[in-house]
Formats: structure tokens, C-alpha cells, sequence
């Protein structure tokens, strides 16, 4: 058949001539559930980077499960924080421009991110959990709520689990966010983190959400 194009003959293909690599299928398979379950809101931008990421052997921005309600357009979420986690939790200090070409692959608010950037004085190199800490507050409505995020995000425990985190680790980004309100003192912090102590050393050095939010837990703040 002749091409309009270039007046040439274009070959003719039939179904025995083309193969499909056997790979593609499954590759497909997977790349379909991740979008499923990610929900990207800019679908082309959060394909690129789930191939990149798949062909640099890094972690692909995928979620574990549907997050519902999916969040809006732009808008920060504990999944998409979750994401980010993922990917950038094993480096201890990261770039700023690392960071940002994360957030962009997930259609997030560039104000956002400069909102944060500038809450914690963040410039080029700043500590990942001291950000992940601050974008988390910006998800809820006080310290004790904040914490209860940063340790769902944190947590090694099972989908369900009671969402436990190290003592130390707790304790370095309860202090980090305590400095950022001035209605909590060092004093305060001080005291609750001695009342939580005790608690903490019968879960085998392990803090989760049920030791600071019951009836007779010390309150991390003195307003919650």
C-alpha cells in the first residue's frame, strides 16, 4: 500500500510478524493498579515518573491503597505524604530541588510547598522528617492530631496496627513541632515526654497514638 505521504510502498504487517514483548503485559498490569490506586490528577506528568523512577531502580510514586475521599487537585494529603515518604526516607538530609521534583510529579501546590519551605526555614539542604513533621501539621488541627499523623506515616507496624514509632524519634520531631507554638513551653514538653516515659518502656521502647490521646494521658499541648 502506498504511503500519501511518502509515495512509497509501506510495509504490511500481519499478526505473526509483530511480537510483544513478553514483559509489557504484566508491566501494563502493574502500571494500571498503581494509577488506580495513586488517582494522579496529572496523569501524563505521574506516568513519566512512575517509568523513570522503574527504570533508575527508585521508588515509584504509588500509593499502597485508594485513598478516599481522593484528594483534590494541588492538594496535600496523608497518602501523598506517604508517597513522598517512600521515596525519600532513606536519605536523611535532602536536596531542596530533589524535593521539589517530587512534589511536582504529584501535581502538588508549588505555594504550598514554598509555604512550608519558608515555616521551617528550609533552604537548599534541610533534614526530610523536620518537612515531612511540618506538612503534616499543615493536615491537622493540633500537636496531639499532628503527631497521630506523623506516626500513621512513620510506622512500621501493619495497616490497622496501633501505628507505632521509636521513642527517640518521637521525641525529636515532638519537640521540633512544640518549638513552632508559643503556647507550649520547654518546661511542658519536658514533663510530658517524663509522664509518657513509664508507658513507653512496658511497648519495648514503642510510642504510638493510644499512649498520648487517652482520658488519663499526658496532653501534648496544654490546649488539646
Amino acid at each position: 500500500m502506498q504511503s500519501a505521504f511518502t509515495g512509497q510502498d509501506d510495509p504490511i504487517y500481519c499478526s505473526q510478524q509483530i511480537k510483544i514483548p513478553p514483559q509489557l503485559p504484566d508491566m501494563l498490569k502493574k502500571f494500571t493498579k498503581a494509577a488506580i490506586r495513586t488517582q494522579p490528577t496529572d496523569l501524563l506528568q505521574w506516568s513519566y515518573a512512575y517509568f523513570d523512577s522503574l527504570s533508575k531502580g527508585e521508588q515509584p510514586p504509588v500509593k499502597e491503597r485508594l485513598e478516599l475521599p481522593p484528594p483534590a487537585e494541588n492538594i496535600l494529603s496523608i497518602g501523598l505524604l506517604k508517597v513522598l515518604n517512600k521515596q525519600l526516607r532513606p536519605m536523611d538530609t535532602i536536596k531542596k530541588s530533589l524535593l521539589l521534583d517530587k512534589w511536582k510529579n504529584l501535581n502538588l501546590s508549588r505555594e504550598k510547598l514554598a509555604e512550608l519551605c519558608n515555616l521551617g526555614n528550609f533552604q537548599n539542604e534541610f533534614k526530610w522528617l523536620e518537612f515531612l513533621a511540618l506538612a503534616c501539621s499543615d493536615l491537622s488541627p493540633n500537636l496531639t492530631e499532628t503527631m497521630k499523623t506523623v506516626c500513621s506515616i512513620l510506622t512500621k507496624d501493619e495497616e490497622g496496627g496501633p501505628d507505632r514509632i521509636t521513642f527517640p524519634l518521637f521525641l525529636d520531631l515532638y519537640r521540633y513541632l512544640a518549638s513552632f507554638d508559643d503556647s507550649i513551653d520547654n518546661q511542658y514538653v519536658e514533663t510530658v515526654i517524663e509522664q509518657l516515659q513509664p508507658e513507653v518502656e512496658k511497648s519495648d521502647g514503642l510510642i504510638g497514638p493510644r499512649h498520648f490521646t487517652g482520658p488519663i494521658s499526658p496532653k501534648l499541648s496544654p490546649e488539646f
